[in-house]
């Protein structure tokens, strides 16, 4: 096949619209001119995205110019090939808007959840690396996407919360701010104990820890006289980015409080119930119980213990 021919065959119309001509060559150019700029588009995204990271910028704000840099390479590379195929915007005009309706009725969630998710990146209420609790769960952030946002909980379960859910209900952001968080311990000591020698015990264990922040300061308090206890509660700060870590540090103050009050002759405290009985106590011999059943009874008659 000559050269000539190949040129034939490719300045042949596909279709005519409104008097241009769209030869078979213009379509072949555009899926070609769509990977090679999608493949310049996706390299200097990938340079800009480590330049940022270089410069220390916070994940949210990446993912978020990752979005807008996806959305307007998008609409740029769609009008580019329209003007290759010679097709002004104004063609689809009524198509875009009966389409506009449609997915209007039939999609509302879904466009509910896309504007939302865009509305989380912009406003940043909610942060890739936050600590959130959803209703009964709690995890944290590693991704908000258009549609739905992926948290991976304490478990390591990884759980998606659809965009809208996060901005109608309540969310607690534990890091919103910065990612001090209070805890307490509680611990009950037995009844005589030195309460003075309890409190300056505890205060030691908190002193002994580095993790453990120096404003706000720790407290202890004297909680309660309780049943069968006297209570205590250590309450501090910490920085720390998720439960598990607030939960690892109170089992090792814990430990560290059982060391020291077994050191100290400091008992903890466990539940006692003191039992009165009213009427008469019969004891009776159990290797003359197993005997003669007849004389069994007679013989177990006395002695009676009053109490």
């Amino acid at each position: 096949m000559s050269l000539d021919s190949i040129l034939e065959a490719l300045a042949f119309v596909v279709y005519t619209y409104d008097g241009r001509p769209i030869t078979l060559l213009q379509i072949l150019q555009v899926p070609f001119y769509i990977l090679m700029a999608w493949f310049i588009v996706g390299h200097i995204g990938k340079l800009i995205k480590r330049g940022l990271r270089a410069r220390n910028v916070s994940a949210d704000a990446i993912h978020f110019f990752s979005r807008v840099y996806l959305v307007l390479t998008i609409a740029i590379l769609v009008v580019t090939s329209m003007e290759i195929l010679n097709i002004p915007l104004t063609a689809f005009a009524f198509v875009s808007g009966a389409i506009a309706i449609g997915v209007g009725f039939g999609a509302q969630n879904i466009i509910n959840n896309f504007i939302s998710g865009w509305i989380l990146m912009w406003e940043r209420p909610i942060r890739i690396g936050d600590f959130l609790e959803v209703g009964d769960a709690r995890g944290v952030v590693e991704s908000i996407n258009t549609r739905s946002t992926l948290i991976r909980r304490n478990d390591g379960v990884h759980m998606l919360v659809p965009n809208s859910q996060l901005l109608e209900n309540t969310v607690t952001n534990w890091t919103l701010i910065d990612q001090n968080a209070r805890s307490f311990v509680r611990v009950g000591v037995a009844y005589g104990s030195d309460a003075l020698q309890v409190r300056e015990l505890i205060f030691q264990v908190l002193n002994e820890r580095d993790d453990i922040l120096e404003i706000p300061p720790a407290s202890v308090f004297f909680e309660d006289f309780g049943d069968n206890a006297l209570i205590f509660d250590a309450v501090f700060w910490v920085s720390a980015v998720s439960e598990t870590d607030i939960r690892r540090r109170r089992s090792e103050i814990r430990f560290r409080m059982y060391e020291l009050f077994n050191e100290n002759n400091i008992s903890i405290a466990f539940p006692q119930r003191d039992v009165h009985l009213d009427g008469n106590l019969t004891i009776t011999n159990a290797s003359q119980a197993t005997g003669n059943n007849q004389t069994a009874p007679q013989q177990a008659a006395q002695p009676k213990a009053d109490l």
